[in-house]
């Protein structure tokens, strides 16, 4: 009888994950898959040799292609310009072998390739939040990515200035 009850708690323990991060804070707004506090510090996106392809080219990626230098998002199946031509100085490319498929959160397995992957039906990225990114950033590096709680707007350095999404 005790090991019935032991394993029910622990179903139910399981049962009720939310598959939900709050990456600095112990609890998601809403119904956000992964989720950040008010800081002065945002997301940096891979950067990128070739922009991916076939399958690994889902919607709603993003990061920076090295030949243009550029920050893009794919959409529709094409990729979209978010920002100007940038610069990577000050960037550190990253020179070891790639390990591993990535982080996938709020699902067991996902068709889209990536670092990080973000897998729901009902909820959604919500990006860390910076008061003024132009301002209080002081060394933002090319694919800063952050939500302006001032403009109410994304946005995205590309290593020389910030172009601003609404």
């Amino acid at each position: 009888m005790k090991k019935i009850i032991i394993l029910t708690i622990i179903f139910a323990g399981l049962s009720s994950l939310k598959s939900q991060v709050g990456m600095g804070k112990p609890s998601v707004d809403g119904d956000a898959i992964l989720d950040f506090p008010l800081s002065n510090t945002g997301i940096i996106l891979p950067i990128v040799e070739a922009l991916p392809t076939g399958a690994a080219a889902s919607n709603g990626t993003f990061l920076v292609d090295k030949t243009d230098l550029t920050i893009k998002m794919r959409s529709n199946d094409l990729w979209v310009p978010l920002s100007d031509a940038g610069s990577l100085t000050g960037t550190m490319p990253n020179t070891s072998a790639e390990q591993g498929g990535g982080v996938i959160i709020g699902a067991a397995s996902s068709p889209a390739q990536g670092i990080l992957v973000l897998e729901a039906s009902n909820k959604a990225l919500v990006l860390p939040k910076v008061n003024d990114p132009v301002a209080s950033m002081k060394s933002p590096v090319a694919g800063t990515i952050c939500y302006d709680t001032v403009s109410k707007t994304m946005a995205v350095f590309d290593g020389l200035k910030w172009s601003f999404w609404k």
